[in-house]
């Protein structure tokens, strides 16, 4: 079997507020098509699908792991989320065409199942303490038993005493509001000093929140460590961290309990597969970052199925996801997905719903919003 072309797919989704996605499309002379997401905002992630598409055209299509290293090292200059996000897709792409062609899910192809369902959470979010506890409980009358907010409306990484107490007030009434048993996941996408998010975590303890994530910026590991030192609340990142080369560097800092690592942008299934073995060493969980498209969520859910330290998925189900793929996407019931089916991912875009959909010059760029209500259509968490 031979690749016979690579293409991206730039695309929209039908919400209030637009976002653009890009979606990979690879076929082969034996008919077999393989889809896969490289979605990161820019839509340079497109262009360098396309280039990287006549490195592999005439290769087989099976030799996933030489190809990953053949894409990694084209540059001099390798890495960066553009490049990454170009490697994801395809390699994504990749496992659905083995898993078809041998007539199995992907998990089955990385160790075989560990588990027959996969734990998953909802958002508690919302500009005040009563919104953020009617978003709260209309997550947990669908069954839910683990939430995650970021209840931080400051600019920057130096809060303000009135954002402070704001956020408390919010965790605190929706722990009262959702009792005991809600596990409660808690966000500060960065933008936090490590003096602060020390100060933060120390208000928060009780509360117990099931984790405390990226705390503090992304670039600096020492910091975290700092906060990791400094608070009793099992600390996560990752979801801006790429490859395995960039968890070499936070592994021995023992500065964290749960990773994050974004399946479309920090290298594909396989990537984040050697990532969670890491982790493991280090007794470390694993939560997959997911907030983009259907791809990022059904690759997430077949490493999720086949791990053994994985510990919850980030949720990213929407309702256009039906629309826009063809195949039936697992299902959330009571807090859980179902294992995703087979064989290859068990899903495929719709190239018609790709044609009635096309990038959107004028959406929304990807990026954190802070404030409004996270349970309307038109704002997007991650």
């Amino acid at each position: 079997m031979k690749i016979t072309s690579v293409k991206a797919f730039p695309a929209s989704s039908p919400t209030n507020v637009p976002r653009n996605f890009v979606f990979v499309k690879i076929e082969t002379d034996e008919g077999i098509t393989g889809w896969g997401e490289a979605t990161c905002g820019p839509l340079a992630a497109g262009t360098m699908i396309d280039e990287f598409g006549k490195v592999i055209t005439g290769c087989d299509p099976m030799e996933i792991e030489r190809h990953w290293q053949t894409l990694y090292h084209h540059f001099h200059v390798r890495g960066g989320v553009i490049q990454m996000c170009a490697i994801s897709g395809i390699e994504i792409a990749l496992w659905d065409i083995k898993g078809q062609a041998l007539g199995a899910p992907v998990y089955e192809l990385l160790g075989g199942r560990v588990r027959d369902r996969i734990w998953t959470y909802g958002r508690w979010d919302g500009p005040t303490p009563e919104l953020a506890v009617e978003n709260a409980m209309n997550h947990v009358e669908q069954g839910l038993t683990a939430l995650k907010g970021d209840p931080f409306e400051h600019r920057g990484i130096f809060i303000d005493r009135d954002s402070e107490d704001l956020a408390i007030e919010k965790m605190k009434a929706v722990r009262e509001a959702v009792g005991s048993d809600v596990e409660l996941l808690v966000e500060v996408h960065g933008r936090l000093s490590p003096s602060d998010a020390i100060r933060v975590g120390n208000r928060l303890e009780e509360f117990r929140p099931f984790f405390y994530e990226e705390p503090v910026p992304p670039q600096n590991l020492d910091a975290l460590k700092k906060v990791s030192d400094h608070v009793n609340i099992p600390i996560a990142t990752g979801e801006r961290l790429l490859t395995k080369f960039d968890f070499a560097e936070l592994f021995p800092l023992h500065a964290v309990d749960l990773i994050q690592p974004d399946i479309v942008q920090a290298g594909g299934i396989l990537e984040l597969k050697k990532i969670a073995a890491m982790a493991e060493a280090h007794y470390v969980g694993i939560q997959p970052h997911n907030c983009y498209g259907p791809f990022a969520t059904i690759a997430s859910l077949h490493l999720d199925a086949c791990t053994p330290n994985f510990l919850i998925q980030e949720g990213g189900i929407h309702a256009w996801y039906q629309d826009a793929t063809v195949g039936d996407f697992p299902v959330q019931k009571d807090g859980y997905f179902s294992l995703p089916p087979g064989p290859g991912l068990g899903v495929a875009m719709s190239e018609e719903w790709l044609v009635a959909h096309p990038w959107d010059a004028d959406a929304r760029p990807w990026r954190h919003r802070q404030g409004g209500n996270p349970a309307r259509q038109d704002v997007e968490w991650s």
